[in-house]
């Protein structure tokens, strides 16, 4: 990308950023106006240097105007440093105060833009559709919400207040320089185009590393995060010193782009002082002849110098808040890339409302291909329907596009072709949320939350708000009352992340208690007992009968066993439909299911025979 380009994005980005500040205008123009006030008081308590020289020196100001404090004090010369005195006490005390409430007001709005932020980029997230996850890595996004929004966070209350406060600074400083010798202060000017080129030049060059920095990070992430996450395998493998050199590599590639982007960090101070102090070298020349000539008085001089040297420490805190400023903007820049990119199942115009499912699930022409590079497709032609009040189980080998089939149907994915229609609506014709109260779903994989067992059985009716009997109720339906009671807490027990303090059966039990609190008419059960041993199996099959009765189920299984109760079976090979009906028709058949069946007898047989 070229300069201009990337220039045109920043200038974006920073707009976009400023959008943000719009509901807390006021408390930010309340801000700002302290800051000017901070600064005049700095300007006032300069001017305070020239009676202060002058009387020492017995000298008379060759300035003129409401600026001339000397105007205003008293001759007495006792007088003249009480009042000194009492307005440096005064000029400090009050610029002490409003610099307090300036920073607080900046900190206040910070706080609230990077609540906004987060709230608005989780909100985007957590909408997305499934190919957005399946497309960005979990510490990805997790990395936006924390690390990148904190650096914006410090670009608005930090940055942003220091860079409107050193530049109020600076402005004063150079109003004054005017005011005691315009000649020098235009001569000190000449130096703003040199400086401004050398900033600019160290921001793109800086831009870059800290773009650099931050990929190198998140890669450093991942791989930690998938090394921690899959400890047991890197362990059963041996592979802890591949692991290590793999985070080492991405370390010090994150420490390579840390140290180029401190490179110019601190550089960038050194050069712009070095030319701003050869600079005011030669206006000191300047400077002395102009006092020999007696166009400034010795305390006016001490003033020029004085705002000459405070106007420097505007500049050089400018140009270290660049790469504070810089950056937040790439954090934003990332931030706001994930905010631009729509992948979410939005309702079409018109989108009606369905009520509870009464009459049919059908399969219309049904394929489908992920896309995105997966052009293979996954489905082709699959057409069945699923009356109410029917259990169909879904049976096949792996990869024959079971889990697909059953994700077509809550809308997770859009078909690529054909249509899922529910009591004769195309899904893709109806409200999203309607669609999705009419589907509870179990699968192998349990997914419980950091929060209490009373507060994950009623994760999925949160919003009815339903009562303890209900919810004790489903816990007993799903034959998780009696453990839950022994637990410390009881219903009120954390049970960690992902259920940690809980077995695989107790896990499962929750997720089909939750189900059945919820009440949808229509029930998908994704491998929902194959990860269990026997006697889990044997309880949680219980549950999940409890679970089913009178409602609409779909069956994805492995183990052919538990869906000879289905009232039909269907077989998927390869994307396809290969076979229907009965599991006796099925065996009675010697297809594809019989073969299926006796391959898992035998396997069965074996390992029997194997641990008898």
């Amino acid at each position: 990308m070229n300069c201009p380009d990337n220039a045109w994005l920043v200038m974006t980005d920073f707009v976009r950023l400023l959008k943000y500040l719009k509901p807390y205008r006021i408390i930010f123009a309340f801000s700002v106006v302290l800051m000017i006030v901070t600064g005049l008081l700095e300007g006032a308590t300069s001017l305070l240097l020239v009676p202060i020289f002058d009387r020492l020196s017995g000298e008379t100001s060759a300035a003129s105007g409401f600026l001339d404090l000397k105007r205003y004090l008293p001759s007495g010369s006792e007088d003249t440093w009480h009042i000194i005195a009492l307005l440096l006490i005064g000029f400090t005390l009050a610029k002490g105060v409003a610099e307090y409430f300036s920073s607080y007001s900046m900190s206040h709005i910070g706080q609230n833009v990077i609540a906004d932020v987060r709230a608005a980029l989780y909100h985007h997230i957590i909408h997305q559709s499934a190919p957005f996850f399946a497309k960005r890595p979990t510490n990805e996004l997790t990395a936006h919400l924390m690390s990148d929004a904190a650096m914006v966070e410090r670009s608005v209350s930090d940055t942003l207040r220091d860079l409107l406060r050193e530049s109020v600074s600076l402005i004063v400083y150079l109003a004054l320089l005017f005011k005691f010798n315009w000649r020098l202060a235009a001569a000190i000017l000449l130096l703003g185009p040199p400086v401004a080129y050398l900033t600019m030049a160290f921001n793109r060059r800086l831009r870059g590393y800290i773009n650099s920095r931050q990929e190198s990070g998140a890669e450093m992430l991942d791989v930690a995060q998938e090394a921690i996450s899959s400890h047991r395998v890197v362990k059963a493998f041996g592979m802890e010193d591949y692991e290590s050199e793999r985070f080492g590599k991405a370390a010090r590639k994150q420490m390579r782009d840390q140290l180029s982007a401190m490179r110019i960090y601190f550089l960038s101070p050194i050069v712009l002082e070095t030319v701003g102090i050869v600079a005011v070298a030669c206006l000191l020349i300047y400077a002395q002849r102009s006092i020999g000539a007696g166009q400034m008085t010795l305390g006016e001089f001490v003033a020029f110098l004085f705002c000459m040297f405070k106007s420097y420490d505007p500049i050089r805190r400018l140009s270290r808040l660049q790469h504070d400023m810089q950056n937040g903007l790439a954090s934003a820049s990332r931030i706001f890339r994930v905010m631009d990119e729509q992948m979410e199942m939005r309702d079409k115009p018109g989108a009606v409302k369905i009520e509870r499912f009464s009459h049919e699930i059908e399969f219309r022409s049904v394929s489908f291909s992920y896309g995105a590079g997966f052009d293979l497709p996954v489905l082709e032609n699959v057409s069945f329907r699923v009356r109410a009040g029917e259990m169909v189980a879904i049976v096949g080998q792996s990869g024959a596009g079971k889990s697909t089939l059953t994700n077509l149907i809550p809308r997770f994915y859009d078909v690529s072709e054909g249509a899922v229609m529910i009591d004769r609506h195309d899904v893709r014709d109806v409200q999203l949320a309607s669609l999705r109260e009419q589907i509870a779903l179990v699968t192998q994989e349990v997914h419980l939350f950091n929060d209490t067992v009373r507060a994950n059985i009623a994760y999925g009716a949160y919003e009815r708000n339903d009562s303890e009997a209900k919810i004790r109720e489903a816990a007993r339906a799903a034959l998780a009352d009696e453990f839950i009671g022994k637990l410390p807490g009881g219903y009120d027990t954390v049970i960690g992340e992902r259920g940690l303090i809980l077995s695989g059966g107790q896990r499962q039990r929750l997720a089909i208690a939750r189900a059945i609190l919820k009440d949808a008419p229509i029930l998908i059960l994704d491998e929902a007992t194959s990860a269990l041993d026997t006697e889990s199996e044997i309880l949680v099959q219980q549950a999940l009968n409890n679970l089913m009765s009178g409602r609409t189920t779909i069956v994805i299984a492995h183990r052919l066993s538990t869906v000879r109760r289905a009232d039909r079976i269907i077989v998927m090979d390869a994307g396809r439909i290969a076979e229907t009906g009965t599991h006796q028709d099925l065996l009675n058949r010697g297809g594809i299911y019989r073969r299926l069946y006796e391959l898992q007898f035998a396997e069965e047989v074996a390992q029997t025979s194997v641990f008898a």
